[in-house]
């Protein structure tokens, strides 16, 4: 497991920023405006609520051309409510001070059963799948979740990361893994597979991934970012490197309510088992009780 992580640092920064500003306006405006006081620290706490909001707006104007049903104002005041709840949980928590809190899981009772490489997306890191680590070591399944840094490079610096972790995982138990991947980690996965050996791994599932860009990475400027930008020529090549070496097996998760990967068809692949969760924003996407017990089921057959 990494001792360090860049990401956990801004985020930690960022927090305790946001926290002490909100607290500092509370402290300077109280004493003469107690309604204000509270209005205004609740204001700098709500950047992020506020938005993701704009994010489901935009994607609900953008729609997906009928390929998918489109939300109701009801799953979209919904997945607001459960994204936000999410955001705090993540990247308020987990993430800057809980990375570490669950280690890898590589036992050798694990050995002759499939093990997992679970592989995180954009400003994230391994604090993301504390959930998923938690029951794979409660299954007694050897994982393994990697860290992709630094945050803001390009996609292609993160395949020695995946190689290392597929390698580790598939020399203890004698089994190629099964990847999991949420958002840009499923982008790493398969930058990764352009240099695999067929049969590496078992099974590819991408969880929100865009595989064929996202509209919001127009406003990006990092390396990673602009690679996801819809009919970047990193994505091509991408997909004309894989007409060489096709994919593993490959299960694609999209929703209709995705505020960060949309239209919602750019998160499927040709041949793969795309399969649609409405109602379920980008990150709680990752958490949804349905999604991970299909996966744990995948695992289990593997």
């Amino acid at each position: 497991m990494p001792r360090r992580s860049r990401l956990a640092r801004l985020l930690q920064v960022a927090c305790l920023s946001q926290c002490a500003l909100a607290l500092a306006w509370l402290a300077w405006r109280w004493p003469q405006a107690p309604l204000q006081a509270a209005l205004g620290g609740l204001a700098v706490l709500s950047v992020g609520p506020v938005t993701l909001g704009l994010e489901l707006v935009l994607m609900s104007r953008l729609g997906s051309g009928g390929a998918v049903p489109a939300p109701t104002a009801s799953q979209l005041a919904q997945a607001w409510l459960r994204e936000a709840l999410q955001m705090f949980r993540t990247f308020y928590w987990r993430q800057p001070f809980r990375w570490q809190a669950q280690p890898d899981h590589l036992a050798p009772s694990c050995a002759g059963r499939t093990g997992v490489v679970l592989v995180h997306g954009f400003l994230c890191n391994r604090g993301f799948w504390n959930d998923w680590l938690n029951e794979l070591r409660a299954r007694d399944r050897a994982c393994i979740a990697v860290n992709l840094e630094p945050p803001f490079a390009s996609i292609d610096a993160y395949r020695g990361a995946v190689d290392h972790a597929v390698h580790r995982v598939a020399r203890l138990t004698g089994r190629p893994p099964v990847l999991v991947c949420h958002s840009m980690g499923g982008l790493a996965a398969r930058a990764w597979w352009r240099g695999a050996p067929k049969g590496a791994i078992a099974h590819l599932v991408t969880i929100g991934t865009p595989h064929r860009g996202t509209w919001l990475a127009r406003f990006s400027r990092t390396p990673n970012g602009r690679q996801m930008r819809p009919g970047s020529e990193w994505l091509a090549q991408l997909a004309r490197d894989e007409q060489r070496h096709p994919l593993p097996p490959a299960t694609c998760w999209h929703s209709n309510c995705d505020n960060v990967v949309f239209p919602a068809p750019t998160a499927t692949l040709p041949g793969a088992d795309n399969r649609l969760l409405s109602g379920v924003p980008h990150v709680a996407l990752a958490s949804d009780a349905r999604l991970r017990a299909a996966c744990m089921d995948l695992i289990e057959r593997a």
